[in-house]
């Protein structure tokens, strides 16, 4: 094959076979090596105008980092990618680059762009395996003394608060769970992220100063106000992300036997109920599962139920697989795996036993009519479609909203009422209420890891520039109605 061809296409990444790794929950993708990586990194074309810096929320330097890679350079291609995200590790293995830097890849225009999302992740593993951490020097940080409270530990959060520390802030993190993490380690299975590589990434973070305290749940054990006013917090970012799951509200929906994402995902992945009796948290999964959602969450959830012993995993989605909005990767990893899928169909009543265990699901069927806001095509019921399907278990992943806690116990801070989010300025992330800012799916609904991320790293910026110019004259209301205009 002539090396014009092998431009077009990407260096393959090494997984588990799928006849194993059904059985396990350790890492699907297995990464690259040196040389794989040094092969894959030499197709970057070196842009003297790089469109894909554009395409990354928290913008790093894409070509800079690649250029030390081609180097043999890979600790330095560290730094270079530590400049501007924290978690490379995290974003390498999740991110749908293939929706953000990669599509704007000068390469895809004819072919298959730079692997971006896997050289990013090789560099972040060959550190560790290194045991070599790039962190600035604290010397260099111009201490200011001023206080800022971050609440949550998921990607927005940490990223800001990484950002905060750099600029000089005394940033503590508040998580109401036992680790820190957020989504990272609630919602993302270990086969996709594992989770001694989200606390590689929270010790970096720590590194730089910022302290985390677990157990300490924001609008209960303190609330926001509490945090300003006597606790000497003078801004407070927000990113408790969107944990509360969303249903259908349609009967029988309250039968043993059917959980939300939410819980299934969070008793597997943190509490580690598919180690039971070893970790004392069972959930019973049955020999037929049901999934209901086409996003990478309904995917986790399938994957997790099959490895979880489930002999049957279908998901059910009302649209096709077209509109399907989780990654092409991970649905194809589904498919690998053996999971079954049933598109145009969606559930209208499940159906018990005499215990009251799920034990049928009634679907209808779907046919598409025209584009709704989302730009896909809108589902629409076939009347007198329905049909029974057995199932002993039921995940429903048809997306997450807020916690209503926060707002509830702060004053002044004003929400969404039909999504529950945090309103803000999508500039700097200002909510309306003065030194509150947010970032991240509690101010969009669930969305995606660099997409919090670069939240984050925004929201950052605008609470430096406000606690510099907190005494000026109508500060507030610039970074609330003019934001684009208040820092160059």
């Amino acid at each position: 094959m002539s090396d014009k061809k092998l431009l077009l296409k990407k260096t393959p990444m090494r997984k588990q076979d799928p006849s194993q790794r059904v059985k396990n929950f350790f890492e699907v993708a297995l990464g690259y090596t040196p040389e794989e990586a040094l092969k894959e990194a030499k197709r970057c074309l070196e842009c003297k105008k790089p469109s894909c810096v554009k395409g990354c929320p928290v913008e790093i330097d894409i070509p800079g980092f690649i250029k030390k890679i081609k180097e043999e350079d890979f600790l330095g291609a560290a730094v270079v990618i530590k400049e501007n995200n924290p978690l490379p590790a995290v974003c390498g293995r999740v991110c749908p680059q293939e929706d953000q830097c990669e599509k704007t890849c000068v390469l895809s225009r004819k072919g298959e762009s730079v692997a971006i999302g896997r050289l990013e992740r090789f560099v972040a593993d060959f550190e560790a395996r290194e045991k070599k951490s790039f962190s600035p020097s604290l010397k260099s940080f111009s201490k200011s003394g001023k206080k800022v409270a971050v609440v949550g530990s998921g990607p927005a959060s940490l990223v800001c608060a990484s950002e905060l520390a750099k600029k000089g802030y005394r940033v503590t993190i508040f998580e109401s769970l036992h680790e820190p993490g957020g989504v990272l380690v609630y919602g993302i299975p270990e086969f996709r992220l594992p989770k001694e590589i989200v606390r590689r990434e929270v010790e970096y973070i720590k590194s730089l100063g910022v302290e985390i305290i677990t157990n300490f749940f924001v609008g209960k054990t303190r609330t926001v106000d509490e945090l300003m006013k006597e606790d000497g917090y003078e801004a407070v970012f927000i990113g408790t992300g969107a944990g509360l799951p969303r249903f259908m509200h349609i009967p029988g929906e309250n039968l043993l036997g059917i959980y939300s994402a939410n819980e299934f995902l969070t008793r597997m992945n943190l509490m580690k109920a598919f180690m039971f009796p070893e970790y004392d948290t069972p959930v019973k999964v049955g020999e037929r599962v049901g999934v209901i959602g086409g996003g990478n969450v309904a995917m986790d959830s399938a994957r997790v139920a099959l490895r979880a012993g489930a002999k049957k995993v279908t998901v059910f989605y009302r649209r096709t697989r077209n509109e399907m909005p989780a990654r092409i990767e991970e649905i194809e990893n589904a498919e690998e795996e053996g999971i079954e899928f049933m598109f145009l169909v969606a559930p209208v009543e499940y159906v018990g036993d005499e215990r009251g265990w799920v034990k049928e699901a009634k679907l209808i069927r779907m046919r598409l009519g025209e584009p709704d806001s989302s730009g896909r095509r809108r589902p629409l019921p076939v009347e007198g479609s329905e049909f029974l399907v057995p199932v002993d278990t039921v995940v429903v992943a048809i997306g997450q909203v807020p916690s209503p806690m926060i707002a509830r116990t702060t004053p002044g801070l004003e929400i969404n009422p039909k999504w529950g989010t945090i309103l803000v300025n999508q500039e700097t992330c200002a909510t309306t209420k003065e030194g509150v800012f947010a970032g991240g799916d509690v101010t969009t609904g669930a969305a995606t890891v660099i997409l919090a991320a670069g939240a984050g790293k925004k929201a950052a910026k605008y609470i430096d520039y406000y606690l510099q110019n907190k005494n000026k004259e109508n500060i507030w209301e610039k970074l609330r109605n003019n934001g684009l205009d208040v820092v160059a």
